[in-house]
């Protein structure tokens, strides 16, 4: 098991281009040929984390945050980045981080959230743009099924809970084959007309590699006439927060209580109660204060979040109640689901999880 081997499972999970343009994920520190002994999960990497993976004989580091997040001029020493980024290389341990990718996941840190919190019928609540392609082609209609099927098998036509999803339709194209060609049907310098389909699959971004591979692999044209299309259609399934709904209704104070014990919180900040039953929660890990108005707009109860400035608890508006329960608060999950979903899928294999404490926020 290399480093690279862990790191497409981990993408399975929360691929690298459903992260946001700022971040800096993937594989920061290490060789990703390198023979993975051990797996170390934590939510930070720090310098305690790195000591902990030497003891335990994990040289791979899975990260939530990203230790190497703006730029890297120099590497001497002299801050908390670059002592753990110099003891990491020092001892030959590589750091992975995952980060708005796994935010992005339908199965990710705010799905967790919601797991926590017992929440069902959950939805993304600020749904990704851009994340879907549309391929169109033609092919003869002999090979139809044929190529569609090898469309499937690379990640096309899947659509929510759907699977091998396509529209076709059946007309006839036209082509004349030059000097230097290889016609597989008809011949050269005559015009050729075939009976072919059309072909509409849609696919992820994250998967175009992959498709437009068994497009030109399978398609038994010398040349492929193909279209690629960015939809503006919006991905329910990638995207930013959460929201559904408790099994039943709860006054505030009580679902208040319910919150700070189910998170582990020390404290929760929060608006003005209005005293209405709580029966609809957003989620959003981490610093989550960009989506109080679509929180707001999905139609909330209370707003689960962190990193909330003053003013910005005055935008609750009384439609609702903004709580902060602390960054760490609301990801602290977050490295129990990856331990839980890299032991399935490598059951076999040393999975360790971090037992440093990494939350830099203390409470008196």
């Amino acid at each position: 098991m290399t480093v690279r081997s862990v790191a497409q499972i981990l993408e399975e999970l929360a691929p690298l281009d459903h992260s946001e343009d700022f971040d800096n994920v993937g594989l920061l520190v290490g060789d990703s040929s390198m023979e993975v002994s051990g797996i170390l999960v934590t939510l930070d990497t720090l310098e305690i984390v790195v000591d902990e993976a030497i003891a335990k004989d994990c040289n791979l580091i899975v990260s939530f945050h990203p230790i190497i997040f703006g730029g890297l001029k120099k590497i001497t020493g002299k801050n908390y980045v670059e002592r753990t980024v110099l003891k990491a290389i020092r001892n030959n341990i590589a750091i992975y981080a995952i980060h708005t990718a796994l935010d992005n996941s339908f199965n990710g840190v705010n799905a967790k959230i919601c797991e926590v919190l017992g929440l069902i019928n959950n939805e993304i609540l600020i749904p990704k743009k851009d994340t879907i392609r549309k391929l169109t082609t033609y092919v003869p209609v002999a090979e139809a099924e044929k190529l569609k099927k090898k469309l499937f098998e690379a990640g096309a036509g899947n659509i929510g809970n759907y699977s091998h999803c396509s529209f076709t339709l059946k007309g006839t194209g036209s082509y004349k084959a030059g000097e230097n060609s290889n016609p597989t049907i008809g011949e050269i310098g005559k015009t050729h007309f075939e009976r072919e389909t059309m072909v509409h699959v849609t696919y992820l971004k994250s998967s175009e590699r992959n498709v437009l591979d068994a497009l030109m692999t399978n398609h038994p044209y010398e040349e492929v006439a193909y279209e690629v299309y960015s939809l503006e259609n919006r991905n329910q399934q990638i995207g930013m927060g959460m929201i559904g709904e408790l099994e039943e209704a709860m006054p505030e104070t009580s679902f208040l209580k319910h919150l700070k014990k189910t998170m582990k919180a020390q404290v929760v900040r929060h608006s003005n109660l209005r005293d209405s039953p709580v029966k609809k929660v957003a989620v959003l890990g981490g610093s989550g204060a960009f989506a109080i108005g679509a929180a707001k707009a999905a139609g909330a109860d209370v707003f689960v979040t962190a990193d909330v400035k003053y003013h910005q608890f005055y935008e609750a508006e009384n439609k609702m109640v903004i709580a902060d329960i602390g960054h760490f608060e609301t990801e602290q999950f977050t490295k129990n689901l990856l331990v839980d979903y890299l032991t399935k899928k490598i059951p076999n294999f040393a999975i360790r999880l971090s037992e440093s404490i990494t939350n830099p926020i203390k409470y008196f």
